[in-house]
């Protein structure tokens, strides 16, 4: 645990300072204390997954089945059902915390951090009080979603209607009757439409670039279960033309619909650039039945109108960014070759991301969510661990 003489001095940690109480820095957390290494985790927030909980709107679910979703070391209660809701996550997050006696240090905003070389430790400062925390170890667990991405377009100020992130939609009731504008035709993109849709408004979604979209389940199972399953026998290439073939056959030629594949395979996509498929949740019907809309990119905004790149204009009464998130880590991490100052995320490519020199480790960068995360936790508790013991 921290040890310091007096307020002014730096706080020494004796084990690892994890940077984000989200799931990522849960799972190190818990990790790290099952082989008896101690942690402080420091988060800018008030509250567990301050992601989870304060930008995610009211429908969302997880998108994988939730044994792909658990944390290491603590299963989700057998009767949540295969997708949770948002709230079963918190709470089961909550759950994880609480087991492993995990007390993350909130609202603590690290301003900066730095490995000192003369004293071979990290050094973390802090909006709180000015605080310093010095240490071995420093697990960076802030996330590829730590900042919204708001892109610039022409005449956004002229606009008069409201223009919101993603981050700030909760429900489309508050939207009944109105013309809405989706920018972005990701799984967060094609779920607001659905939901817009639901609630009576009537959404149109921007889709700028190719998608693949897949069916969220084949054979009575998730897509991702049964693609995880074919990788073990066959070539990612093969795995993925059979995904093409069964998306054709069970969602058709969605080219039809303004939605055009990319010329790469979902799984290749994904890989390379870390770009995941849409799992179709019922989007798509609403798209084929004209209650969602497909329009091109946008060329600039006035005051109730929106000017697409085909010359089209169309009035909206408001605008939803679905837009994306980006890491934050090059604007307080420094010293550090590890990270790349382009996109803020590790410049090793996976499974090799997750080590950095000097002690310093990252979790949850791997463009492959929550598995990922536990996948990168568990590695790092077991290289902290052989340097522990090594003291």
């Amino acid at each position: 645990m921290p040890k310091t003489t007096t307020p002014n001095n730096p706080i020494w940690v004796s084990g690892a300072v994890i940077v984000g109480a989200g799931p990522s820095g849960l799972a190190a957390a818990a990790c790290l204390k099952h082989r008896g290494i101690p942690t402080l985790i420091l988060e800018r927030s008030h509250c567990l997954a301050s992601m989870w909980q304060l930008k995610t709107y009211d429908r969302l679910r997880l998108h994988l089945p939730k044994h792909f979703c658990q944390l290491p070391l603590f299963p989700f209660p057998s009767h949540f059902p295969s997708y949770p809701t948002k709230h079963q996550f918190l709470a089961y997050l909550h759950a994880y915390a609480l087991y492993f006696g995990i007390s993350p240090a909130f609202g603590t905003h690290v301003l900066g951090a730095l490995f000192d070389r003369g004293i071979r430790r990290w050094r973390v400062r802090t909006a709180r009080e000015g605080r310093e925390y010095l240490c071995r170890w420093l697990v960076v667990a802030t996330g590829e979603n730590a900042e919204e991405v708001v892109p610039e377009i022409e005449g956004m100020e002229e606009f008069v209607g409201p223009v919101l992130h993603s981050s700030e939609y909760k429900s489309g009731s508050v939207f009944c009757g109105k013309k809405v504008l989706v920018v972005g035709c990701g799984n967060s993109g094609m779920e607001l439409c659905l939901d817009l849709s639901n609630h009576n408004a009537r959404p149109s979604l921007v889709v700028r670039h190719t998608v693949h979209i897949l069916p969220q389940q084949m054979f009575g199972r998730s897509t991702f279960s049964v693609s995880m399953w074919l990788l073990k026998w066959l070539p990612m290439g093969v795995v993925d033309q059979f995904l093409l073939l069964m998306s054709h056959l069970m969602l058709g030629d969605t080219s039809r619909f303004g939605l055009h594949r990319p010329k790469i395979g979902p799984l290749r996509l994904k890989n390379l650039y870390g770009k995941t498929p849409v799992l179709d949740v019922g989007t798509l019907a609403l798209i084929k039945s004209g209650n969602i809309k497909v329009c091109r990119g946008i060329s600039r905004l006035r005051q109730h109108e929106v000017e697409f790149v085909d010359g089209k204009v169309e009035k909206f009464d408001a605008i939803i960014l679905a837009t994306g998130y980006k890491s934050n880590v090059p604007s307080w991490l420094k010293g550090s070759e590890m990270f790349s100052e382009e996109d803020g995320l590790p410049r090793k490519a996976f499974p090799n991301g997750w080590k950095g020199e000097n002690g310093l480790y990252a979790v949850g960068f791997t463009k492959l969510g929550l598995l990922g995360a536990s996948m990168d936790a568990k590695l790092i508790a077991q290289d902290i661990e052989r340097s522990w013991k090594a003291l």
